[in-house]
């Protein structure tokens, strides 16, 4: 039985109520003193000497309470501890201020094989002097690579301290992560806006038809290269496809090559061993391709990828182990590789800056996104999209684009595509003040929509002019209205009349 005795406290009352407990001769597993309680672990305790007990312990001068109780604190504190340690899906050890294990979470027992507590840091890990570093630095030290059971692990270490104001060091909580679990992270602190198809704004034809061939692509696990215009959209169409895999809960890691020197480059995708180099980090680094271990890993401009990192990619494309900078262990990984590139790599092979059997490894599978120009009524829903996003990021009041301002939008050809029209729109948004923003607005903005200019010297007529601009205007408006009733209705006019010049200049729905 567990009894729990509530007093008030007072000098030497604990001292009675032991006394009285002794007296009897109980068996006693556990007596807890939390003042102004006192509980008792009596598993021999009969009913006829507790109802004793209990009016006995009432008699003391000062004793409130006596209750039996399920569980004794400190064993619901243990039992608590195991549960959480038993969460913890990474292993775990505490050890004391010399370094001896205290106690570890069964993840870490089944790494080892054995109940580790008791054993001496030196003793686990694979390189003996980890742990007198550990205690020399207070376990104080930053995350680095350490090898435990011949495995690779990121140490996090954290001190643990016997007060605030003690300064006293009672040992130090170790977690070994494995480099995935640092992707995962990494992932989600990379990212933080929408995933999926649903990133993928608009409802223009070309769009539609490079949903449907993204969801199929995304369930085939190989690589992908994804061609289009700088601006159009590359890495959220990665992204998305990563979201609609298999992989989707694995990391998704990004490395522009572009951005780069080639040694850089490397150690960022392959990572590093230890002494690898002048100031690299202890122990070595894991790369992007073990952090995105059995997720995916996007090469973006991978048309600018140095022939050297060409081969080592080719490499690990066709058997899926690498080499670290400056390491002789192979490293084996599951990641699916995406590459996108605004360039014509099948070109450059022609040309011999491009591997041809590296393109052929690489364009499995591909995704062509189309430019903003070809994607018609898209640009303005986007436009207005970008708009409410600019408003709410500079904390204005909520604006809107006029009309106007329509025609002007669809006319541009959107060299930088759908980077450029959110830069325009941001500028606009910045520096308009009124709750309207028309077109001298986006000109304040220092944009360069406008139609374009034509020659008179190549002007034959003046029926030829105005044939060319009625072509031109009806074009680029029947992209955002696309039937002869939308657009008649937009230029105030009959659908009739607008149905004979879209016929007279040939122009049908394939302009969205």
């Amino acid at each position: 039985m567990r009894i729990h005795v509530t007093f008030i406290d007072r000098v030497g009352i604990t001292q009675e109520v032991l006394a009285l407990l002794g007296a009897r001769n109980l068996n006693l597993d556990a007596v807890e003193m939390i003042p102004p309680n006192v509980y008792i672990d009596a598993p021999t305790l009969s009913q006829a000497v507790l109802d004793e007990l209990h009016d006995a312990l009432l008699s003391v001068d000062g004793v409130q309470a006596v209750e039996l109780v399920d569980i004794l604190p400190g064993q619901r504190r243990r039992l608590q501890l195991d549960a959480l340690l038993a969460a913890m899906s990474d292993p775990v050890l505490a050890v004391d201020p010399a370094g001896r294990v205290l106690l570890a979470n069964p993840t870490l027992v089944e790494l080892c094989g054995r109940e580790p507590a008791g054993k001496p840091l030196s003793k686990l890990f694979d390189d003996p002097a980890l742990a007198q570093t550990l205690i020399d630095k207070g376990f104080r030290l930053p995350m680095c690579e350490v090898s435990f059971k011949g495995q690779a692990f990121l140490l996090d270490v954290t001190p643990i301290s016997g007060g605030a104001d003690s300064g006293y060091l009672a040992g130090g909580l170790l977690t070994l992560y494995p480099p995935s679990r640092i992707g995962e992270h990494l992932a989600s602190l990379h990212h933080d806006h929408a995933e999926g198809l649903e990133a993928l704004l608009g409802r223009s034809t070309v769009l539609k038809q490079l949903k449907t061939r993204l969801r199929k692509v995304a369930s085939l696990d190989a690589p992908l290269l994804i061609q289009g215009e700088t601006g159009t959209g590359k890495e959220l169409v990665a992204r998305a496809c990563h979201a609609l895999s298999a992989r989707r809960d694995s990391p998704f890691l990004a490395l522009n090559c572009a951005a780069l020197p080639e040694s850089l480059a490397e150690s960022e995708l392959f990572g590093y061993a230890a002494g690898a180099f002048t100031g690299a980090q202890r122990g070595g680094k894991p790369g992007l391709l073990e952090l995105a271990d059995r997720g995916t890993v996007f090469l973006d401009e991978v048309g600018e990828m140095s022939p050297y990192l060409q081969a080592k990619l080719l490499r690990f494309l066709s058997d899926g182990c690498f080499r670290r900078v400056g390491g002789d262990r192979e490293v084996r990984v599951d990641v699916r590789v995406l590459c996108a590139t605004h360039r014509d790599l099948e070109r450059m092979v022609g040309e011999g800056s491009f591997r041809e059997d590296l393109y052929y490894r690489l364009n499995v599978l591909n995704l062509v996104v189309p430019p903003l120009r070809e994607r018609g009524q898209d640009i303005i829903l986007l436009a207005e999209h970008f708009l409410r996003q600019a408003c709410a990021q500079i904390q204005r009041r909520p604006c809107r684009l006029a009309p106007a301002t329509h025609p002007l939008l669809l006319g541009n050809r959107w060299a930088g595509n759908v980077r450029q029209l959110q830069n325009v729109i941001f500028r606009a948004a910045a520096i308009c003040e009124g709750e309207l923003i028309d077109c001298d607005g986006l000109e304040l903005a220092g944009t360069a929509l406008g139609d374009p200019q034509v020659d008179p010297l190549e002007v034959t007529s003046l029926e030829e002019a105005v044939q060319g601009f009625e072509k031109s205007l009806l074009e680029r408006l029947y992209a955002a209205y696309p039937s002869t009733r939308q657009l008649a209705a937009r230029l105030r006019t009959s659908h009739t009349a607008i149905g004979q010049r879209l016929r007279k200049y040939g122009i049908s729905s394939r302009t969205e």
